[in-house]
């Protein structure tokens, strides 16, 4: 639950059998889970686990030396209850065409337009409507023509083309991306783009 922005000159190259730099000081079990490389004037968007969203620019989060451990994120944005930060995004800039895709742990998914996204409230907005006991834990961007992986605790996997689910407006629950089993739930979501050699 912390958040910091280093300069990017503090992490350099290093040569064969270099041994690495401490990046960040963490606590007993905590471990660093978002890193992105973006501008000042780049927007972070910070998705919760009860499905809203915050937007900040770069340049509003505290600044960070690279041992330093940041700034708990519950100070910056205003989180209610036991919501949790579930995924971050790095947005240069909002353009038509592109998309967010969100994944819930009961299996549902949604395609929304970025442009939905560039016009957040200092409160936060509802990003996706989840329905009772389920949770977010995905949010990727996309193009329109991506390829989607679902996972589940339990091993099981599903892919299927972008272009299967329609786009829909920012404050709804989505349609069912995969059936998870009783005691299962998606842990994980990719999406990319087909190769050409790709069968």
């Amino acid at each position: 639950g912390y958040v910091k922005r280093v300069q990017l000159g503090e992490y350099r190259t290093q040569k064969r059998g270099g041994r690495g730099k401490s990046g960040m000081s963490t606590k007993d079990t905590d471990f660093v889970e978002h890193l992105f490389v973006a501008s000042t004037h780049s927007t972070m968007l910070f998705f919760t686990t009860a499905g809203r969203v915050f937007s900040r620019k770069v340049f509003y989060l505290p600044t960070g030396s690279r041992i330093s451990r940041g700034k708990p994120i519950v100070n910056i944005l205003p989180f209610e209850g036991d919501e949790r930060l579930a995924m971050v995004r790095a947005v240069d800039q909002f353009e038509p065409g592109n998309h967010l895709f969100f994944a819930t742990a009961l299996g549902r998914i949604k395609k929304t337009d970025l442009m939905a996204y560039s016009n957040i409230r200092s409160s936060g907005i509802i990003a996706i409507k989840l329905n009772e006991g389920d949770r977010l834990i995905a949010v990727r961007q996309t193009t329109g023509n991506s390829d989607v992986i679902l996972e589940t605790r339990g091993g099981m996997a599903i892919r299927f083309k972008e272009d299967q689910v329609r786009s829909m407006g920012r404050d709804t629950a989505g349609v069912r991306g995969i059936d998870v089993a009783q005691g299962d739930e998606v842990v994980g979501c990719i999406t990319f783009d087909r190769d050409e050699t790709d069968g």
